[in-house]
């Protein structure tokens, strides 16, 4: 059974840092694309930050400069770290593991307040 698991989300003012992590099970997650979205009510989930088994990583615009996303693979998980947290940063944060495409999984979220 696949299992894709958020944690470290909670409240946080303006400014402030975030480190959520995310552990895999079931899966050979050193051949997965990890990936970070976000949703908010009424919008699309978006890409926030993903990371090839590579290492390769690529950023949303909004978040450029300000997260970094990084993996462990012998610990099985994936994290990012969020500095310089803004209201808009607010959303529910998944993991998404992919693999050739054929191989899609998803968290079940994690949600992050930015407020003061």
């Amino acid at each position: 059974q696949v299992r894709l698991v958020e944690s470290g989300g909670g409240l946080v003012q303006p400014g402030g840092s975030l480190r959520l992590s995310c552990v895999a099970s079931g899966i050979m997650f050193s051949n997965y694309r990890m990936s970070w979205y976000r949703q908010t009510p009424g919008k699309q989930r978006e890409l926030v930050a993903s990371i090839t088994s590579g290492g390769d990583t690529n950023y949303g615009d909004s978040v450029k400069g300000r997260f970094t996303i990084s993996r462990d693979n012998a610990k099985k998980t994936v994290y990012l770290q969020m500095n310089s947290l803004k209201p808009e940063d607010t959303a529910v944060y998944y993991c998404k593991g992919d693999y050739a495409v054929v191989a899609v999984y998803w968290g079940r979220g994690t949600q992050v307040t930015v407020s003061s």
